[in-house]
């Protein structure tokens, strides 16, 4: 499961940022090396590139990455006085920021109503037949109008967490899945195996 122990607003977008296409332990281990090595915002944002890319490595795409997290953190410094924005506009004019970063901060960071929709929240909702979207963004909206607002902040732990333990992408465990009497999946899987008795 995704851990953001730190709530400050920096570090889940940076910890956010690094964690794109990478797995989490990787994110964790990045993002702890920057930190201890650099603790501030004004740290980041004027640390030698090639000193940032050394130390998130682990996350991977760490040429991007580095580039991105100390321009990032110089557009706080300089154009937001050092406080990440906490309005997702704002949030989404920054370099590699897209929808679920820009979400996540907004969940994780300051405690407001969001969906960040990652590979599993997009997969799970489609499969079970929450939705019938392409893409992540497609998925975000139509989310938002099936899931009480109440649900938003909890929803993306929560699909994290049944993506990685039972709702897999490959090898789902339905025999534990306490909706698939409810899953769209599921009733095809059983469907298709009745068709080829």
């Amino acid at each position: 499961m995704r851990v953001f122990e730190d709530r400050d607003p920096y570090r889940v977008l940076i910890r956010t940022i690094l964690s794109q296409r990478t797995r989490d332990e990787n994110t964790d281990e990045a993002t702890a090396s920057l930190f201890e090595r650099y603790p501030s915002i004004e740290d980041v944002a004027y640390a030698p590139l090639e000193e940032i890319e050394a130390l998130i490595r682990k996350a991977g795409f760490y040429h991007v990455k580095a580039g991105r997290v100390r321009e990032v953190s110089r557009i706080i410094l300089e154009e937001y006085d050092g406080k990440v924005p906490d309005d997702i506009n704002e949030l989404l004019k920054l370099p590699g920021v897209g929808r679920k970063t820009a979400n996540c901060v907004l969940v994780y960071a300051f405690g407001r109503p969001a969906i960040p929709v990652d590979t599993h929240v997009h997969r799970i909702s489609n499969r079970i037949g929450l939705v019938d979207t392409r893409t992540p963004e497609e998925t975000e909206r139509a989310l938002m109008k099936v899931i009480p607002r109440e649900y938003w902040i909890e929803l993306n732990d929560l699909m994290v967490q049944f993506g990685q333990d039972i709702c897999r992408p490959l090898g789902p465990r339905h025999e534990e899945c306490p909706i698939a009497d409810h899953c769209d999946y599921y009733f095809r899987i059983k469907e298709e195996g009745k068709k080829k008795v």
